[in-house]
């Protein structure tokens, strides 16, 4: 059986088929594909006869298997793959025998070796092929959902995936023999380690091979492998080929990292962690940096073992740390989170020894250090790992205030993900603070204070107390034999194992203290030993002057000298205690003092971390509360779940913060409108108690305290949020009991808390009005019963409620239902009527509140509205005239009562007439509302009823009767055309119309009684002195004035006479209300009035301010107004000094740049208009609203464009300040290259004001950005062309002044003096215009005539900028014209409806 030849692993598979040398094996032939399977037959026959030596003389057929592997059928690679694993098998349960026969002869072992290197190297070599088969049929399956895929994947590999497993389980059992017999009790050569092993590693290139699967097949190889590392000293192999296969497949990380963990855990080899993790150590960080998918491979694997073997990665991870300092923010992410997994599953706990805490402060101070590191990404993930060290509670008490600092300014941060991390990682702080569950700042200030008064009785008594001092002369005495003992063994040899440890500081000072400390510490021999060191060193110096000879008693008088000098000398409060304690603790037994102090130090530093703690939680409150309104919904979504955490601790401005997330509501984005749902959901809907009861009462008290001094917004939003749960059924029916129970005060409880349940229940019913219509009874009894005088806000919060039942005055299309509305002989409007004519004649803060819903209910839902108004308003005016009758029999003096009104004859108290004239106004403004809303939609619905009766008569009486064609034809066509509803809408919208214009005003009506009267006021300020009947005056005055167009035409000179002159803030506030409305219902008059509406955003008063602003946001946005350059007076409102105004202003801005190109094209002209001295606006103020308005120019085309009508504006800018004002904002464009271009081209317009050092700054800084942004090469050099000129042109602009002046003596013109202003706002317009002046604006044509005809030139010409859009002159427009030029036709405005009120 001798073996002439022996067979070589071949490196490469062609090698087989060279004769490189006697007695070495050579293929002799490869057959070609036809003569395969015969050749199989042929082989497995032999296989039979004479077992796996079979091989040595079929080889050359497999061999040639494998060399047309593509091109033979998969039958016969199927046979093959399962009659060569028939063949290892047989062949390794052979081995063991024969490797065991001691007497087995040199040729039999030949044969053997042989046949095992032939049949692994054909198995192999089958593994390899198929392998590859499978990937690239992988790759090629484009569609994955296809027949296809499957009936591929069953054809090639369905064998293979089966098979796989079993073979690499063979290849193991092979493997585990002791084949190094074969071998001649040598090492195994490493060519057939490497087939072995190489398997594998094709295998584990398979990016399919992670799936779950797959999962034995992977533990498979990991066996394999571990017997290849254990046997077969493939240790440095595997290194190498483990760290390439992580640099070139990424998939592979997380199955080595489980393999490595195994064989570390259960095969020990622990050695193979360092080895990978050096060698990925000693890559070099520059080369990493340009490999990301290498850099990808190694941070997963890095990651993924210190999350599997934590213990193992800590003791080699020190040869990681380089990288921490690389370019690579994977890298970074990486070794920092295996630190983080070391903190919190090797390095945590309190019994750590002094070595491992360290470490771990080491580790944490690393962490710490990269939370401001450069990159956004490992900025975020070391917050991220912070958060989960946190909640698996693995940060000590020490490092907690470090890291909530931190966090907090990283609330700052500019990176989105960075904000959101920092939101949670304080989040994960809260839930898991060792302090309380209560964490209010003011509730821990006061045990703290009261502790640490107690902590310094306790240090003062016990200073009181302290036993006799020992001076240190007697405790010198009393330690000289120890202190002896040690400076004689300094001058014995060192014994073994004894080191010298303590160095010589480099001062003398520091020295005397390191060697007074050891002998405090009773560490004398360490103390002499420095003394002497100290000695050589310091020769001559005190306190180590003395003898030259270094010897015991020299040491000695230096130590005496130290210890007894350095006590009186000590900075502690009491010298001589520290010292004495040592001494007297033996004698005088003072333990339980000491440890009861020791409490209470420690209980102190407690409350003080608990406080510090709650401090900074405070802090990130106010900033995480801002980012509720981000334009990033995980930020807002983070921001929310925050607050909703930090409720749970009562910290008090929290509530804040969950009332700021209200108004979310109504966003667009179901993520945050979701999420505000969640919080409320958590917040109230989960309340504790054992008893469905207790829970309802703790629900209600929670919602109730949030309507404390609540608005009308945050209860709107409340509202919808409650109607939500309501329509889910999320709100058991005991919450709902309880409410009842509370309002018929059934259940105890306060007039606040009554209310309360009064609105909850109203909110609620929204989501089901049945919740209301089934108890209305009790509302009508209860709520407007006798005592209504009582609380008249109680009665308003009913007839809110009540109000929910009135059905929606638009409904839906393809209903037609009948409005709800109830019969006018129903108690709740006799209730009504009974409770306003009643409080009428009392005087009360609230009855006028209550009025407004009362009369509103009635439009609502009454039948015949307009009649009980009525009656309600002739009870009310006959009270008055009762009165005015009494107060004509009194012949009261008129000035002898402030609260009386007086026309010179009679007098009326203020509130009475204050209460008339406030229902007048509201009931002509509901009565405006009920014809335009409920009667037109009446009117309609009756119309539409009517036409489909019709139309199903027509249907059946066609049926019967043949109609004329052509009609059919023209009502078709009609019909198509919609014209039929139109003409008919029209109709009806004329009908109300003129209702209003003609009847609900003149003689016979009941309004036209009371008019007079509104005007009387109205017009006699000086006579109607009270504040609140002026403002009540007012709004009735432009509620009465939606009624008409006519009336309102006539009365629009006196309305905005009182807005403009009026000094009361509450009229002012109420008549920009009013003539907001006014615009909207008849914009077309109040157009030429536009200009009064825009001054009121410079009205001295914030309340008026704020209103103008809200007003004219709306009517800008709904377009009602027409956007010109007065809209630089809302821009002023971006620095107002209240800080509601400006959140109005900066929200109108933000809704305005969501309409195309508003702002772009409004820019010009509000920098023209602020920039002029004569504005008011400062400098410093106008950068501030420029750097928010600029933040809106977002699109390339728009800032070239800005750019060049920037530079365009310098030619007709006159003074200093107007260029420095171009200039910076060119700074606030992010100048791309097209727009370097445009200042290259416009380089004239501005290149004589280079001279100004601010403008040639702002040019530089604007170059200086366009170079850091990086570009390409012509660019730079234009870039520095432009910086070429710009700085020539400035040196020239310096030069020829300086020549100037020295030459004619001329001085340099004087920039514009700016107009010296209190505050970053212009001064309110004047009050104090003549009456006579104050008329209403004509139109512009005729004012251009009237300016024509004056030939006279102003002194000084004001220079006016306006946009280039637009070159008209409405900012001209002037109150002081006379009354017959009042425009007669003036501009329309288109609106969608004419005929609703808005």
């Amino acid at each position: 059986m001798a073996a002439a030849w022996e067979f070589h692993l071949p490196l490469a598979p062609a090698d087989l088929l060279r004769d490189d040398g006697p007695g070495r094996y050579v293929v002799q032939e490869v057959l070609p594909v036809r003569e395969l399977p015969p050749a199989l037959v042929a082989f497995r026959t032999a296989f039979r006869a004479r077992g796996a030596l079979a091989v040595l003389q079929h080889f050359d057929p497999l061999y040639s298997l494998l060399h047309h592997f593509r091109a033979v059928g998969t039958a016969v690679k199927e046979d093959a793959l399962e009659l060569m694993m028939h063949v290892v098998s047989h062949h390794s349960n052979e081995l063991p025998v024969i490797l065991g026969d001691s007497g087995l002869s040199h040729a039999d072992r030949a044969a053997h070796l042989n046949t095992l290197k032939m049949n692994c190297y054909l198995l192999t070599g089958l593994v390899d092929a198929f392998e590859m088969e499978t990937c690239k049929s992988g790759l090629l399956e484009v569609d994955p959902g296809g027949k296809n895929k499957k009936n591929r994947t069953k054809i090639s590999g369905s064998l293979w995936e089966e098979e796989r497993e079993p073979l690499l389980r063979l290849l193991t059992q092979l493997l585990q023999l002791d084949l190094r017999q074969l071998w001649g009790g040598l090492v195994v050569e490493e060519e057939f380690v490497s087939l072995m092993t190489g398997s594998c590693y094709r295998i584990l290139e398979n990016p399919s091979i992670g799936l779950q699967k797959y999962r034995a097949t992977r533990e498979a190889v990991t066996h394999l492998l571990a017997a290849a590392l254990i046997q077969y000293d493939h240790m440095f192999s595997a290194t190498l080929k483990i760290t390439q296969m992580l640099q070139h497949f990424e998939h592979v990380a997380p199955v080595f990292a489980q393999a490595v963990s195994l064989w570390a855990t259960e095969y020990g080899l622990k050695s193979l962690v360092g080895e990978l993790l050096r060698e990925i150590g000693q890559k070099c960080p520059q080369d990493l940096a340009h490999d990301a998918s290498g850099i990808k491979g190694y941070a997963t694997f890095i990651t993924e073992l210190a999350e599997q073997i934590p213990a193992l990665v800590l003791s080699n991870i020190s040869v990681l740390l380089r990288h921490l300092d690389g370019e690579s923010y994977m890298m970074r992410n990486a070794i920092l989170a295996a630190m983080a997994e070391v903190l919190v599953q090797v390095l945590n706990g309190d019994q750590l020894e002094e070595a491992a805490r360290g470490t771990r402060d080491q580790f944490l101070n690393m962490l710490q250090a990269h939370i401001c590191d450069i990159s956004s990404f490992v900025r975020s993930r070391v917050l991220q790992l912070f958060t989960r060290i946190v909640r698996c509670k693995a940060l000590p008490l020490t490092q907690f205030q470090s890291v909530v600092s931190l966090a907090v300014g990283r609330l700052q941060d500019k990176s989105v993900v960075v904000v959101k991390n920092a939101i949670q990682l304080l989040a994960a702080f809260l839930s898991n603070n060792p302090f309380s569950c209560k964490l209010s700042c003011t509730d821990l200030a006061e045990p703290l204070k009261k502790e640490v008064q107690k902590l310094q009785e306790m240090r003062d008594r016990g200073r009181s107390t302290a036993p006799p001092a020992i001076t240190p002369e007697e405790e010198w005495e009393a330690m000289l034999p120890e202190v002896r003992a040690a400076t004689q063994q300094l001058f014995q040899p060192l014994q073994e194992g004894e080191e010298e440890v303590l160095e010589v500081e480099e001062t003398v000072e520091s020295t005397s203290e390191q060697i007074t400390g050891l002998l405090r510490k009773l560490n004398y021999k360490s103390a002499a030993r420095l003394t002497q060191k100290a000695l050589c060193r310091f020769r001559g110096k005190e306190p180590f002057s003395g003898p030259t000879e270094e010897n015991e008693a020299t040491i000695l008088d230096v130590l005496k000298r130290l210890y007894t000098g350095s006590c009186p000398g000590e900075n502690s409060e009491d010298p001589p205690r520290g010292n004495s304690c040592l001494k007297t603790e033996e004698v005088v037994p003072e333990e339980q003092p000491q440890t009861e102090l020791v409490k209470q130090e420690m209980l102190v530093q407690y409350l003080q971390d608990a406080y510090n703690f709650s401090v900074k939680i405070t802090e990130a409150l106010s900033l995480i509360s801002k980012m509720m309104y981000e334009n990033c919904v995980s930020v807002v979504q983070e921001a929310i779940e925050f607050f909703v955490t930090v409720s749970q601790f009562g910290v008090p401005q929290a509530l804040l913060g969950v009332r700021r997330m209200l108004p979310l509501i109504w966003s667009k984005e179901p993520g945050i409108k979701e999420a505000v749902l969640n919080a409320y959901r958590w917040l109230y809907l989960r309340p504790s108690g054992d008893s469905e009861r207790a829970r309802a009462q703790g629900l209600v008290n929670s919602l109730s305290l949030i309507m404390v001094d609540a608005s009308l917004g945050t209860i709107q939003c409340l509202e919808e949020i409650i109607s939500e749960f309501v329509q889910k059924d999320e709100i058991k029916p005991a919450v709902i009991q309880l409410l009842w129970e509370r309002f018929t005060e059934k259940s105890q409880c306060s007039s606040l808390e009554r209310r309360a349940a009064v609105i909850l229940l109203g909110m609620m019913a929204r989501g089901k009005p049945e919740i209301i219509g089934s108890n209305l009874d009790v509302l009508v009894t209860v709520g407007l019963s006798e005592k209504v005088c009582e609380d008249y806000r109680l009665a308003q919060e009913v007839c809110n409620a009540i109000s929910k039942l009135a059905s929606n005055p638009k409904p839906a299309l393809g209903k037609n239902s009948v409005p709800f509305r109830l019969p006018q002989n129903h108690m709740l409007f006799g209730c009504l009527s009974e409770t306003v004519s009643k409080g009428f004649a009392q005087p009360s803060g609230h009855w006028i509140p209550f009025m407004e819903a009362a009369i509103t209910l009635i439009y609502q839902l009454a039948e015949g509205a307009e009649e009980i108004c009525a009656h309600i308003l002739q009870v009310c005016s006959q009270q008055a005239l009762e009165k005015l009758q009494e107060s004509d029999g009194q012949k009261a003096d008129p000035g002898a009562s402030p609260s009386r009104v007086s026309d010179g004859g009679s007098s009326l108290p203020t509130f009475l007439l204050m209460h008339l004239v406030s229902l007048v106004g509201q009931v002509a403004l509901q009565q405006v509302a009920y014809l335009e809303v409920s009667v037109s939609a009446e009117l309609r619905r009756r119309r539409i009823l009517r036409e489909e009766e019709k139309t199903k008569k027509h249907s059946d009486s066609s049926t019967k009767k043949q109609r004329p064609r052509s009609t059919g034809n023209e009502t078709t066509m009609e019909e198509e055309l919609g014209l039929v509803g139109a003409s008919a809408d029209d109709t009806e919208a004329e009908l109300i119309r003129s209702i209003c214009e003609t009847e609900l005003l003149d003689g016979k009506h009941l309004f036209s009684a009371f008019v007079p009267l509104v005007l009387k006021i109205c017009n006699n300020p000086g006579l109607y002195t009270d504040a609140a009947l002026s403002a009540a005056a007012a709004l009735t005055l432009g509620k009465i004035c939606m009624i008409s167009s006519e009336f309102c035409d006539a009365h629009l000179r006196l309305l905005f006479t009182m807005m403009e002159k009026s000094t009361l803030p509450g009229v002012r506030s109420n008549l920009v209300i009013a003539a907001g409305d006014l615009a909207i219902r008849f914009p077309n008059l109040v157009e030429p009035w536009t200009s009064h509406l825009y001054a009121r955003l410079r009205d001295p008063c914030p309340r008026v301010r704020q209103t103008a602003g809200l007003v004219m946001t709306h009517l800008i946005l709904k377009d009602m107004v027409k956007v010109k350059g007065q809209v630089s007076e809302m821009a002023t409102l971006l620095i107002d000094p209240e800080e509601a105004i400006m959140g109005t202003a900066q929200n109108f801005f933000s809704e305005l740049s969501n309409k195309g190109n508003a702002i772009y094209n409004l820019l010009p002209d509000i920098i023209s208009r602020l920039s002029d001295p004569n504005c008011g606006v400062e400098e410093e103020s106008f950068h501030t609203i420029m750097r928010h308005l600029f933040s809106y120019i977002t699109k390339d085309k728009q800032t070239e464009s800005l750019v060049e009508k920037l530079c365009q504006r310098f030619r007709t800018a006159r003074t200093e300040r107007q260029y420095r004002d171009l200039s910076h904002c060119l700074t606030l464009l992010p100048v791309s290259e097209r727009g370097l271009h445009k200042l290259q081209d416009n380089f004239d317009c501005f290149a004589d004001k280079l001279q100004d050092p601010a403008v040639y700054s702002c040019f530089q800084t604007v170059l200086s950005r366009f170079r850091r942004a990086g570009g390409k090469p012509e660019t730079k050099a234009l870039a520095e062309e432009l910086e070429q000129k710009l700085s020539a042109s400035h040196n020239r602009g310096l030069d020829s002044a300086e020549t100037c002046q020295e030459g004619s003596g001329s001085p340099m013109p004087e920039p514009a003096k700016q107009k010296p202003t209190g505050s970053s706002r212009r001064q309110p317009l004047s009050m104090a215009n003549r009456d006579e002046d104050f008329v209403r604006p004509q139109p512009c044509t005729l004012r251009n005539h009237k300016r024509a005809q004056k030939c006279p030139p102003p002194k000084k010409a004001i220079i006016t900028f306006s946009s280039d859009e637009e070159n008209s002159s409405e900012d001209e427009l002037s109150a002081e014209l006379k009354e017959e030029e009042t425009p007669t036709k003036t501009t329309p405005i288109t609106r969608s409806s004419a005929r609703r009120l808005r």
